[in-house]
Protein backbone atom coordinates (compact mmCIF):
# COMPACT_ATOMS: atom_id res chain seq x y z
CA UNK A 1 0.00 0.00 0.00
CA UNK A 2 1.28 3.47 -1.01
CA UNK A 3 0.67 7.03 1.20
CA UNK A 4 1.55 9.89 -1.22
CA UNK A 5 0.99 13.46 -0.17
CA UNK A 6 1.70 16.34 -1.91
CA UNK A 7 2.30 19.73 -0.20
CA UNK A 8 1.18 22.86 -2.36
CA UNK A 9 0.59 26.70 -1.22
CA UNK A 10 -3.00 26.34 -0.47
CA UNK A 11 -3.53 22.34 -0.47
CA UNK A 12 -2.18 19.33 0.87
CA UNK A 13 -3.36 16.14 -1.42
CA UNK A 14 -3.28 12.94 0.44
CA UNK A 15 -4.02 9.65 -1.59
CA UNK A 16 -4.06 5.72 -0.70
CA UNK A 17 -3.07 3.59 -3.01
CA UNK A 18 -3.25 -0.30 -3.46
CA UNK A 19 -4.25 -3.19 -5.61
CA UNK A 20 -4.07 -0.75 -8.77
CA UNK A 21 -6.51 1.62 -7.71
CA UNK A 22 -6.20 4.76 -5.29
CA UNK A 23 -8.77 3.93 -2.47
CA UNK A 24 -9.18 7.25 -1.48
CA UNK A 25 -8.09 10.86 -2.14
CA UNK A 26 -8.59 13.95 0.59
CA UNK A 27 -7.33 17.64 0.30
CA UNK A 28 -7.13 19.64 3.12
CA UNK A 29 -6.05 23.33 3.77
CA UNK A 30 -2.61 23.65 3.66
CA UNK A 31 -1.37 26.31 6.87
CA UNK A 32 1.86 27.21 7.74
CA UNK A 33 1.58 27.22 11.40
CA UNK A 34 0.13 23.92 11.67
CA UNK A 35 2.16 21.24 13.56
CA UNK A 36 3.36 18.31 12.11
CA UNK A 37 1.38 16.24 14.90
CA UNK A 38 -1.70 18.56 13.84
CA UNK A 39 -1.36 17.11 10.00
CA UNK A 40 -0.86 13.49 11.44
CA UNK A 41 -3.96 13.64 13.22
CA UNK A 42 -5.67 14.31 9.48
CA UNK A 43 -3.42 11.50 8.23
CA UNK A 44 -4.56 8.95 10.66
CA UNK A 45 -8.64 9.50 10.49
CA UNK A 46 -8.22 9.33 6.40
CA UNK A 47 -6.46 6.09 7.33
CA UNK A 48 -9.47 5.01 9.75
CA UNK A 49 -12.32 6.44 7.13
CA UNK A 50 -10.59 4.12 4.64
CA UNK A 51 -10.95 1.41 7.21
CA UNK A 52 -7.31 0.74 7.27
CA UNK A 53 -3.70 1.92 9.29
CA UNK A 54 -0.96 4.40 9.04
CA UNK A 55 1.26 1.14 10.06
CA UNK A 56 -0.19 -1.30 7.02
CA UNK A 57 1.61 1.56 4.37
CA UNK A 58 4.48 -0.43 2.54
CA UNK A 59 5.60 2.74 0.75
CA UNK A 60 5.53 6.48 1.22
CA UNK A 61 6.09 9.51 -1.22
CA UNK A 62 6.14 13.50 -0.29
CA UNK A 63 6.44 16.26 -2.81
CA UNK A 64 6.52 19.57 -0.98
CA UNK A 65 6.49 23.13 -2.30
CA UNK A 66 6.23 24.82 1.33
CA UNK A 67 9.74 24.01 2.87
CA UNK A 68 8.98 25.04 6.46
CA UNK A 69 6.36 21.96 6.41
CA UNK A 70 8.74 19.74 4.63
CA UNK A 71 10.97 18.40 7.22
CA UNK A 72 7.97 18.26 9.93
CA UNK A 73 5.43 16.32 7.47
CA UNK A 74 8.73 13.84 6.47
CA UNK A 75 9.10 13.20 10.40
CA UNK A 76 5.34 12.95 11.17
CA UNK A 77 4.92 10.34 8.02
CA UNK A 78 7.61 8.03 9.24
CA UNK A 79 6.42 8.61 12.92
CA UNK A 80 2.56 7.27 11.66
CA UNK A 81 4.30 4.30 8.88
CA UNK A 82 7.36 3.44 10.77
CA UNK A 83 9.11 4.13 7.28
CA UNK A 84 10.86 6.80 5.80
CA UNK A 85 9.13 8.43 2.84
CA UNK A 86 10.63 8.98 -0.22
CA UNK A 87 11.21 12.91 -1.08
CA UNK A 88 10.55 13.83 -4.54
CA UNK A 89 13.63 15.97 -4.94
CA UNK A 90 16.44 17.03 -7.36
CA UNK A 91 18.59 13.53 -8.46
CA UNK A 92 15.26 10.95 -7.75
CA UNK A 93 14.83 8.90 -10.49
CA UNK A 94 11.63 10.08 -11.67
CA UNK A 95 11.54 8.39 -16.14
CA UNK A 96 11.45 11.59 -17.34
CA UNK A 97 14.43 14.21 -18.33
CA UNK A 98 13.83 17.51 -17.12
CA UNK A 99 15.46 19.47 -19.75
CA UNK A 100 14.72 23.23 -17.42
CA UNK A 101 17.41 25.95 -17.44
CA UNK A 102 17.76 24.76 -13.69
CA UNK A 103 15.95 21.48 -13.35
CA UNK A 104 17.60 21.29 -9.75
CA UNK A 105 14.63 24.53 -8.96
CA UNK A 106 12.78 22.62 -10.79
CA UNK A 107 8.71 22.47 -8.27
CA UNK A 108 8.28 19.64 -7.33
CA UNK A 109 4.55 19.31 -8.32
CA UNK A 110 5.22 20.51 -11.78
CA UNK A 111 7.28 17.45 -12.07
CA UNK A 112 5.27 14.91 -10.95
CA UNK A 113 2.62 16.50 -13.20
CA UNK A 114 4.93 16.10 -15.97
CA UNK A 115 5.60 12.40 -15.25
CA UNK A 116 1.79 11.13 -15.23
CA UNK A 117 0.76 13.27 -18.29
CA UNK A 118 3.65 12.30 -20.26
CA UNK A 119 2.90 8.16 -18.87
CA UNK A 120 -1.11 9.45 -19.67
CA UNK A 121 -0.25 10.15 -23.47
CA UNK A 122 3.20 8.74 -24.31
CA UNK A 123 3.05 11.76 -26.30
CA UNK A 124 4.06 15.25 -27.02
CA UNK A 125 1.18 16.82 -24.02
CA UNK A 126 0.60 19.97 -21.79
CA UNK A 127 -0.39 19.53 -18.01
CA UNK A 128 -2.64 22.21 -16.92
CA UNK A 129 -2.61 22.88 -13.29
CA UNK A 130 -5.23 25.15 -11.62
CA UNK A 131 -4.05 25.65 -8.03
CA UNK A 132 -2.39 28.81 -6.75
CA UNK A 133 -1.21 29.61 -9.43
CA UNK A 134 -2.23 28.26 -12.71
CA UNK A 135 0.65 26.51 -14.90
CA UNK A 136 1.24 25.06 -18.09
CA UNK A 137 3.93 22.39 -18.22
CA UNK A 138 5.01 21.47 -21.76
CA UNK A 139 6.49 17.66 -22.16
CA UNK A 140 7.84 16.61 -25.13
CA UNK A 141 8.42 12.69 -26.24
CA UNK A 142 10.03 10.59 -25.70
CA UNK A 143 9.52 11.97 -21.94
CA UNK A 144 11.27 15.18 -22.15
CA UNK A 145 9.70 18.23 -19.61
CA UNK A 146 10.97 21.11 -21.70
CA UNK A 147 9.40 23.71 -19.35
CA UNK A 148 6.32 25.87 -17.43
CA UNK A 149 4.04 28.42 -17.92
CA UNK A 150 3.05 30.17 -14.61
CA UNK A 151 0.67 32.53 -13.92
CA UNK A 152 -1.44 33.86 -11.07
CA UNK A 153 -4.05 31.23 -9.94
CA UNK A 154 -7.91 32.07 -10.22
CA UNK A 155 -8.23 32.45 -6.66
CA UNK A 156 -5.31 34.37 -6.24
CA UNK A 157 -6.30 37.12 -8.83
CA UNK A 158 -9.85 37.15 -7.45
CA UNK A 159 -8.28 37.92 -4.31
CA UNK A 160 -6.35 40.74 -5.44
CA UNK A 161 -8.81 42.13 -7.51
CA UNK A 162 -11.49 41.82 -4.18
CA UNK A 163 -8.46 44.02 -2.26
CA UNK A 164 -7.21 45.85 -3.96
CA UNK A 165 -10.74 47.66 -6.20
CA UNK A 166 -12.99 48.98 -3.29
CA UNK A 167 -16.44 48.75 -4.93
CA UNK A 168 -15.77 45.03 -5.73
CA UNK A 169 -16.38 41.92 -3.38
CA UNK A 170 -15.39 38.55 -3.59
CA UNK A 171 -17.80 36.58 -5.78
CA UNK A 172 -18.04 32.47 -5.79
CA UNK A 173 -16.12 31.34 -8.22
CA UNK A 174 -18.15 30.24 -11.15
CA UNK A 175 -18.69 30.69 -15.07
CA UNK A 176 -21.44 33.38 -15.65
CA UNK A 177 -24.55 32.73 -17.81
CA UNK A 178 -23.09 35.00 -20.42
CA UNK A 179 -19.84 36.75 -21.41
CA UNK A 180 -21.73 40.01 -21.04
CA UNK A 181 -21.85 40.84 -17.37
CA UNK A 182 -25.16 42.34 -16.52
CA UNK A 183 -24.44 43.27 -12.59
CA UNK A 184 -21.21 43.07 -10.52
CA UNK A 185 -20.95 39.59 -9.85
CA UNK A 186 -21.69 38.43 -13.46
CA UNK A 187 -19.27 40.92 -14.60
CA UNK A 188 -16.76 39.84 -12.27
CA UNK A 189 -16.87 36.08 -13.38
CA UNK A 190 -16.94 37.21 -16.84
CA UNK A 191 -13.35 38.29 -16.59
CA UNK A 192 -12.01 36.40 -14.26
CA UNK A 193 -13.31 33.04 -14.61
CA UNK A 194 -13.92 33.15 -18.55
CA UNK A 195 -11.12 35.47 -18.85
CA UNK A 196 -8.65 32.32 -16.84
CA UNK A 197 -10.29 30.16 -19.24
CA UNK A 198 -9.41 32.52 -22.64
CA UNK A 199 -5.70 33.24 -21.44
CA UNK A 200 -5.10 29.53 -20.73
CA UNK A 201 -6.71 28.36 -24.17
CA UNK A 202 -4.25 31.24 -25.63
CA UNK A 203 -1.04 30.05 -23.83
CA UNK A 204 -2.34 26.26 -25.39
CA UNK A 205 -2.53 27.58 -28.63
CA UNK A 206 1.23 29.60 -28.28
CA UNK A 207 2.66 26.24 -26.91
CA UNK A 208 1.40 24.22 -29.32
CA UNK A 209 3.32 26.03 -32.35
CA UNK A 210 6.37 25.33 -30.41
CA UNK A 211 5.21 21.75 -29.20
CA UNK A 212 3.08 20.36 -32.59
CA UNK A 213 0.09 17.84 -31.39
CA UNK A 214 0.51 18.26 -28.04
CA UNK A 215 -2.51 16.86 -26.33
CA UNK A 216 -3.74 18.63 -22.92
CA UNK A 217 -4.80 17.18 -19.37
CA UNK A 218 -5.82 19.42 -16.58
CA UNK A 219 -6.01 18.99 -12.80
CA UNK A 220 -5.89 20.86 -9.49
CA UNK A 221 -8.32 22.03 -6.87
CA UNK A 222 -9.88 24.65 -9.41
CA UNK A 223 -10.30 22.31 -12.58
CA UNK A 224 -13.60 21.11 -11.65
CA UNK A 225 -14.79 24.69 -11.83
CA UNK A 226 -12.91 25.64 -15.47
CA UNK A 227 -12.42 22.22 -17.46
CA UNK A 228 -16.35 22.22 -18.20
CA UNK A 229 -15.81 26.07 -20.49
CA UNK A 230 -13.48 24.95 -22.41
CA UNK A 231 -13.29 22.61 -24.95
CA UNK A 232 -9.28 22.18 -24.80
CA UNK A 233 -8.71 19.86 -22.52
CA UNK A 234 -8.56 15.94 -23.66
CA UNK A 235 -8.45 14.72 -20.42
CA UNK A 236 -9.39 15.89 -16.84
CA UNK A 237 -7.94 14.06 -13.59
CA UNK A 238 -8.09 16.42 -10.43
CA UNK A 239 -5.58 13.98 -8.93
CA UNK A 240 -3.11 14.01 -11.50
CA UNK A 241 0.01 15.20 -9.08
CA UNK A 242 -0.79 12.36 -6.71
CA UNK A 243 -0.71 9.47 -9.78
CA UNK A 244 2.87 11.23 -11.07
CA UNK A 245 3.61 10.43 -6.78
CA UNK A 246 2.39 7.06 -7.58
CA UNK A 247 4.74 6.44 -10.06
CA UNK A 248 8.16 7.98 -8.77
CA UNK A 249 7.42 5.71 -6.40
CA UNK A 250 7.06 2.90 -7.92
CA UNK A 251 10.49 3.21 -10.08
CA UNK A 252 12.23 4.10 -7.01
CA UNK A 253 10.89 1.15 -4.71
CA UNK A 254 13.35 -0.93 -2.71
Amino acid sequence: MLLAIDIGNSNVSVGIHRDGTWLHQWRIQTVRERMPDEYGVFVRSFFEQAGMKPEQTAQAIISSVVPQLTLGMTQMVERQTGKPPLLLRYGVDTGIAIETDHPQATGNDLVANAVAGWHHFHANCIVVNFGTATTLTAVAAPGRMLGVSIAAGLATTADALAGKAAQLAHIPLAGPPSAIGRNTEHSMQSGLVLGHVAMVEGLIDRMRVELPNAQVIATGGLVNILAPLTTYFDAVDPWLTLEGLRLIAERNRE
